[in-house]
């Protein structure tokens, strides 16, 4: 698909960044306010955060943001690579649980387009990886919100055992799925494949 295409409803998306490349490597515009506002993406980006973890197989999530302070989010690798994940958690969505997930590496550009009412989580897939997120809102540590990673009822299928697992113990605490009281309405837009728009 491409920015031509008509307004998406606010799902999770990949979104694809031209790079301009030469002799001496590439150029990419990460950001550009506008294309995303042509997907149909009009919120305003006020924070960036950026992780870097040493080892392959550490895991961050599943994590949201309650309301009023809940987060959009935009995902981009910095450097190595990472299979992320969103999971629906809308109230009364007929895709509730359900998830949709990327692999985004810094050699595929690729970025990942996380909205409100859904928890956000990924597993770095080398050592030493770099990610930076755009988010919506500033953190808010008394509106933190998450579901255990290995929650059975997501039952995401990691490609690593939980013995080669790095994890917060923050993270290994979560609650489950079948105890969250979402805030989140539904907003008649059932989960679907994730759409890839490639601005190039």
């Amino acid at each position: 698909m491409s920015a031509a295409s008509d307004p998406v409803p606010l799902l999770p998306l990949i979104i694809v960044p031209k790079r301009h490349a030469d002799s001496r490597g590439w150029f990419v515009e990460t950001f550009h306010d506008k294309r995303l506002r042509d997907l149909g993406i009009a919120c305003t980006f006020v924070q960036d955060n950026q992780s870097r973890s040493t080892r392959r197989g550490t895991l961050r999530g599943f994590h949201f943001q309650n309301p009023p302070a809940a987060q959009v989010k935009l995902i981009s690798v910095l450097h190595g690579r990472i299979l992320d994940v969103a999971v629906d958690i809308r109230r009364n969505s007929p895709t509730y649980g359900r998830y949709v997930s990327a692999d985004l590496s810094s050699d595929n550009g690729r970025q990942l387009f996380v909205p409100t009412g859904f928890a956000h989580g990924f597993v770095t897939l080398e050592d030493d990886v770099s990610v930076l997120y755009k988010v919506s809102d500033y953190y808010a540590p008394s509106g933190e919100g998450g579901i255990r990673w290995d929650d059975p009822d997501i039952a995401f299928p990691w490609p690593m055992k939980g013995a080669d697992i790095v994890l917060s113990e923050r993270d290994g605490r979560m609650p489950f799925l079948a105890d969250l009281e979402s805030p989140f309405p539904y907003d008649g837009n059932p989960l679907t494949e994730l759409p890839v728009f490639d601005l190039s």
